[in-house]
């Protein structure tokens, strides 16, 4: 089979289509024919070694496809089933094997593309307006990266639960999506901190959804209210260096999160549930997903070129 490896951390070019054996599933694995991979930005971390795996290693944490073969002990699919997995190291390869516990069944009436292109960012952006910071109505909340895969769908869940929303985006095109998926008010990047305050009358925003990190962290707390909560849950920019934790008493008695979606699907009904409930959404018409870009398996490295170059708008995915 074909695969997309890294064997030395590095830029996109060290990702290196490669032929492998076809990997056969242990007991309580799947092995799974992949049609769709995600291109997520927890994939350049782990190609630039940031979240370091062991190498070599085949990239890619989300995917979508066809149940090929079974191990000992799976009783829940079989082959055929359409499945669906994130948080699963591998999925930039022809074949994966997935444990059984991680999957996800694609519901009737669900592509397999879309299910590729939804359910990581989909579940991210659900705990985080869910779980992590769960919005009521009225309250205000700063999206980073508004027209982003995963921006794109905080702000339609966010207005869901009836908050007011203020999208980041580098460019007035990619603004004009912000406001199009239901962002109140779309922002460019210089001093949104002000602009934020002044929106709210010099109080500031009850959460700030940052997944830029680093080029946004001073001003993301900048922008808070008074006890206000920053949700850092990602670090496309870089990584945000350490601080003294006075700051965050200095500028109101803040709170910071960093949490990862790993924390909130622990379980498998957790899973099931956050899964279930983003695939649920998107068949009643609530919740749109933009594939913005899709690539050829080959061409993975093009693909985290863009991404990384911010030159993307929604989701970037791989056609296995």
């Amino acid at each position: 089979m074909k695969a997309i490896r890294v064997h030395a951390y590095g830029g996109p070019e060290v990702l290196r289509l490669e032929d492998l054996p076809l990997p056969e599933p242990g007991p309580n694995e799947v092995r799974v024919r992949v049609e769709y991979a995600g291109v997520n930005y927890i994939d350049t971390y782990r190609r630039r070694g940031l979240y370091p795996v062991p190498l070599p290693f085949t990239l890619g944490e989300e995917g979508a496809g066809v149940v090929d073969k079974v191990g000992e002990g799976v009783s829940a699919f079989r082959p055929g089933d359409r499945v669906a997995w994130s948080n699963v190291l591998g999925a930039y390869a022809e074949y994966q094997v997935v444990p059984a516990s991680r999957l996800v069944p694609v519901p009737e009436g669900l592509s397999t593309r879309l299910a590729a292109a939804l359910l990581l960012q989909g579940m991210t952006a659900h705990y985080l307006v869910e779980a992590t910071y769960p919005l009521k109505p009225k309250q205000v909340a700063v999206v980073h990266a508004g027209a982003g895969g995963v921006g794109q769908l905080l702000i339609q869940l966010a207005k869901e639960r009836g908050a007011t929303v203020v999208a980041t985006a580098s460019t007035e095109e990619k603004r004009a999506i912000a406001r199009a998926r239901g962002a109140d008010f779309a922002l460019g990047y210089e001093g949104f901190a002000r602009v934020v305050r002044e929106i709210t009358d010099g109080v500031g925003a009850d959460v700030v959804y940052d997944g830029v990190g680093q080029a946004t962290f001073e001003e993301s707390l900048d922008a808070l209210r008074l006890r206000g909560m920053l949700v850092l849950f990602g670090q496309s920019s870089g990584p945000v260096p350490p601080f003294d934790p006075q700051v965050l008493n200095r500028k109101g008695g803040l709170f910071l999160t960093r949490p990862s979606l790993h924390h909130y699907t622990a379980s498998r009904a957790e899973l099931l549930f956050r899964a279930g409930e983003v695939f649920r959404r998107v068949l009643e018409g609530r919740l749109e997903v933009h594939v913005g870009a899709e690539f050829p398996l080959a061409e993975a490295a093009e693909a985290h070129r863009l991404l990384e170059g911010r030159k993307t708008v929604g989701k970037v995915l791989l056609k296995v």
